[in-house]
Parts: structure tokens; sequence; C-alpha cells
């Protein structure tokens, strides 16, 4: 097998409109909507430090500033809180800033997709294997997706991603793999279907969002035409790709909420509070009141 060349840089995709919140995000980045008090885009950051991610390439859009701003410094904050004993609040944000020249932003220009979105941080990944994140999927549990994914990496190489697996009769909403052989970490894919007819499905694994991919396929994204939505789909490059090179899956243990839904965002700011140590307690009576009291309506109705 060639050697592993090592995954050191993170592509994070930050450059939609989140038509879906509106009006929420007609002022704020939808990726600055917070799951209890961090931004949805946190919990990606986070996610691929856990995973030995050295440097993380942010493609955004007009009207993404905040992302840039909150991956910044902030001296008067910090002075402010310095100056009213708020040292634990200090301690939390020099935690969450990047190391000078750790992070690089990069604009898509035209809203052509995902796959597009990619390609446009061909310049800055260079001729690297790299991962992607996609932030409005938020991974819940003891350890981060890419984490695993990772695993995985390290012991096959080539391109991974990560599945989770769903009711056989949702398949026809996701973007689906075929499972092939095992290994440690995960199997081998035999296919890719983005979202099959009813009943076509190979299997019940759909991608969630979290990817490793060899920089061959920037080449390929470069003259991938328009698919679905008319729009230039990653899915669709990387079914060019595994024609030449392998791809393995790995399924996560834990569960990955779509935060780019409304029901997604609730269900993930339940569950994140639900965790807390802090809070944790009181939003779990707060929630059961709140169900009871909702069940009481409808019986009545």
């Amino acid at each position: 097998m060639d050697r592993i060349r090592t995954v050191r840089k993170a592509v994070i995709p930050v450059a939609g409109n989140g038509t879906r919140f509106l009006p929420a995000t007609k002022a704020v980045p939808k990726e600055m909507l917070t799951i209890v008090d961090r931004p949805v885009v946190q919990y990606a950051v986070d996610e691929a430090r856990q995973a030995g991610i050295e440097h993380i390439v942010f493609v955004t859009s007009r009207n993404k500033q905040a992302i840039e701003d909150h991956f910044d410094d902030a001296p008067e904050l910090i002075s402010s809180l310095s100056r009213s004993g708020k040292n634990a609040q200090i301690s939390e944000l020099e935690r969450m800033l990047p190391k000078a020249g750790s992070v690089s932003f990069t604009r898509q220009q035209a809203p052509l997709g995902l796959g597009h979105a990619v390609w446009c941080a061909r310049d800055l990944i260079g001729d690297e294997p790299f991962a992607l994140l996609l932030p409005d999927m938020v991974s819940f549990g003891a350890r981060g997706c890419m984490a695993g994914l990772m695993d995985l990496y390290q012991e096959v190489g080539g391109n991974v991603v990560a599945v989770e697996q769903c009711a056989p009769e949702d398949a026809s909403k996701y973007g689906i793999v075929g499972k092939g052989g095992t290994v440690r970490h995960g199997f081998a894919v035999t296919e890719m279907v983005e979202k099959p007819a009813t009943g076509q499905a190979p299997s019940n694994y759909y991608l969630n969002g979290r990817y490793i991919l060899q920089p061959e396929i920037f080449s390929i994204l470069a003259h991938q035409q328009r698919g679905a939505g008319n729009e230039i789909q990653l899915t669709d490059g990387m079914l060019k790709l595994s024609a030449n090179q392998p791809f393995h899956a790995h399924p996560y243990e834990g569960r990955t909420f779509d935060c780019g839904s409304k029901q997604g965002f609730i269900e993930a700011n339940v569950a994140f509070a639900l965790n807390r140590t802090d809070i944790g307690d009181m939003v779990f009576e707060s929630v059961r009141e709140i169900v009871l009291s909702h069940e009481s309506r409808i019986r009545a109705a």
C-alpha cells in the first residue's frame, strides 16, 4: 500500500444563505446561530481540532464577516471581562481562539453548490489529502465523528466518508453508500447513490457530512458538470474519483443533528443542553413540564 499521507488541513464551507432560517439569518450567518451558548460553526472547528487538524480553511461568501470576527482576537472584550473579574469567560474565549496563521478564508462568489465550494479551497489545500466538515451537521457523542474517520483513514488511506444508519424507508432522503467488505474501523464502499428511489437503495447507510478526500478531487470538480439543483455536486465528483481510488466508510457511533433544518437545530439544542452539567437538570425539568403540558392539551382537544 502506498504511504498514507497525513491529513493536516480541513475545509469548512460556510457560504450558504440560510434561507430556511429567515428572518433570523437576514443579518446573522446561519453558522453563527447558537446551540446553547456556542455557534454552530464552533462545534465543527472543535471536532476538527480533536481529530488533529492543524489548519482550517473556511469557504465564505458575502455578509459572513461575523464568522471571521468570531475566530479573531477581541482585546476590547477581554479587557472588559478582565475588569469585571470574569476569568472563566476569558479562559473559554482563549481556548477557542485559533493559533495565528492556522485559519484561512476564501470566497465562493456564486452559490454553485458544495462541489464548487470545495473547489474554491484548492489553492489553500494544495496537493494534500484534506478533511471536509459540513458545519450544519453537528456531531453528538462521546467522541467527535472526525476522530473516528481519521482512525479509518490511518488504516486504509484513500478516501473515507462517515456514515450513519437511517430507517430503510427513509433512505430516499439521503446520499446512500453500498456496503462492501469490512475493515477494523469500517467497510469498503461499493457505490454511492444520491437520494435513491424508494426501495432501490443499496443499503441504509447515509453520508453524514464528514469526509477525508484526496486532492485529485479538485481536478475533477474543475470540470464537473452541474447536476441536481443546477449546482456542482460533490457526490458526482466523488463518484468519478471512486473509479480510480478506493472509498471506505466509517459508521459513526454517536448521533448527527442536521442543524440546517429547524427540527434538527431544536433537537441539537435540547440534547446539548441536557448533556451540560451546569444546566442539564434544569433543562430536563423545563422540557418535561413543556411536554406534559403539550400532551394534556392534545388529550383535551
